[in-house]
């Protein structure tokens, strides 16, 4: 446990003191951020006397991520909730752009190092060493992804950065180096077994005892855990961020039940109804949308932002002795589908099909037909078959029943050959339009 007094401290008193820390938070949001200064005048709120405490919280309005992207412009490119002047700014983190132009995400020194904290915290939980070497495949270019790497070598490990695509370094790496870890995502640990049982390379025999997964929802499937772990001979733990609030603020420990917040007396969960935006208490099996709230940032903060992360929650006590809430990403909310009135998430889909393994290699596309999230079935599911494994209609109907009984959809499923669907050495496309 990297912060043994903190990640141990029973859950009300951490409550408590992250309402002092909210209220001077709230109050330097007012002095100092230009957005929130009118946001919260709209809302009727003009001081952080009527805001008051975390217990008035859902009060306050969400903040969207297109509000932040609205209010940037040549002269203010961050954004106006910048709060500070650009000289405390000492590092400048950027989206991949792919909805048009990157959003900027600056920090202060100890933005950085809150940052650093809350991953060291979230990787710790895993098991991993001080000592232990450890081979990670994120770029530590523009992307925030690279601020989590600061977490291992805040640990006392042998870090040894690879990145993304090098597939044949990575692997000389764990043959020659004989690193204890690997920290990659699903999709590309998925694809590493493949291209491994390939050539012949005994990933099962080799040194690598941990999987540390991010970057994408997945790791937390039961199926595709199973299916990591079989392939890998190594335990499966997952960790996730969000990149406007903070790099790896959830981790998981090695009972595999959930994420613990790393980020805790850094940040403020709550779950609501994504619909209606209505608070959902944060007790064992509840499920919604997760919302964050900073609670001593200094370059961006942000108040109520809805990350669009679907997530489940347990509050009940975890034996590694961490008190924090967990939860389990279940899907983007953006990427969810509406099925006549029923709730459809395409990594749920690939959950399913992952049961009809070793019939099923695992991959899948979603095709919506309709423009939107409503859809009418039946929803095409294309499902890639294992290899030397043949097109059966038997295999097609008892898939789509399983849909049908477990998610309450109706689909219909193509069977194609293995190979067909595009691997990859970062993040799988589960969803094409």
């Amino acid at each position: 446990m990297f912060d043994p007094e903190v990640e141990t401290n029973p859950w009300r008193d951490q409550v408590r003191q992250d309402d002092a820390q909210y209220r001077r938070q709230v109050g330097y949001l007012l002095a100092h951020s230009a957005f929130y200064h009118s946001k919260l005048k709209q809302a009727g709120f003009a001081t952080a006397e009527e805001i008051g405490g975390l217990d008035s919280i859902e009060k306050l309005p969400f903040t969207e991520k297109d509000e932040i992207r609205a209010s940037c412009s040549e002269n203010h490119p961050i954004g106006t909730h910048l709060a500070v002047r650009r000289e405390e700014i000492v590092r400048i983190f950027s989206t991949s752009g792919t909805t048009g132009t990157p959003s900027y995400i600056p920090l202060t020194a100890q933005d950085l190092e809150n940052w650093v904290v809350t991953s060291a915290r979230s990787y710790s939980a895993s098991g991993i060493s001080p000592g232990e070497a450890i081979v990670s495949t994120y770029n530590a270019g523009p992307f925030v992804a690279g601020a989590a790497l600061g977490a291992f070598d805040r640990l006392g490990m042998t870090h040894v950065p690879v990145g993304t695509g090098n597939t044949e370094r990575l692997i000389t790496a764990i043959r020659l180096l004989k690193p204890a870890a690997v920290v990659m995502t699903p999709s590309y640990a998925a694809y590493l077994a493949e291209w491994a049982e390939e050539r012949r390379f005994d990933l099962k025999g080799s040194s690598v005892k941990r999987v540390l997964v991010a970057g994408e929802p997945g790791g937390g499937e039961p199926a595709l855990r199973a299916r990591l772990e079989e392939a890998w001979r190594a335990k499966v733990t997952e960790a996730m961020g969000i990149g406007d609030i903070g790099v790896s603020l959830w981790g998981e420990c090695e009972e595999q039940c959930g994420m613990h917040l790393g980020g805790r007396g850094f940040v403020h969960p709550e779950l609501v109804d994504p619909e209606s935006g209505a608070p959902i208490a944060m007790e064992d099996g509840a499920r919604g949308e997760l919302v964050l709230t900073h609670l001593r940032h200094q370059a961006a903060p942000l108040l109520r932002f809805r990350t669009r992360d679907h997530v489940q929650v347990w509050s009940s006590p975890c034996r590694c002795g961490r008190t924090a809430p967990r939860v389990r990403c279940i899907g983007r909310t953006d990427d969810m589908l509406l099925v006549r009135g029923v709730n459809v998430f395409p990594s749920a889909i690939r959950e399913v099909v992952n049961q009809f393994m070793p019939e099923v290699s695992g991959m899948i596309l979603v095709k919506p037909q309709d423009p939107g999230v409503r859809q009418e079935p039946p929803v095409p599911v294309v499902v890639e078959l294992a290899k030397d494994s043949a097109a059966d209609p038997e295999l097609a109907a008892r898939i789509q029943k399983r849909f049908r009984d477990m998610l309450v959809f109706t689909a219909q499923v193509d069977l194609v050959p293995w190979g067909t669907l595009q691997r990859s050495e970062y993040k799988s496309k589960l969803v094409q339009r």
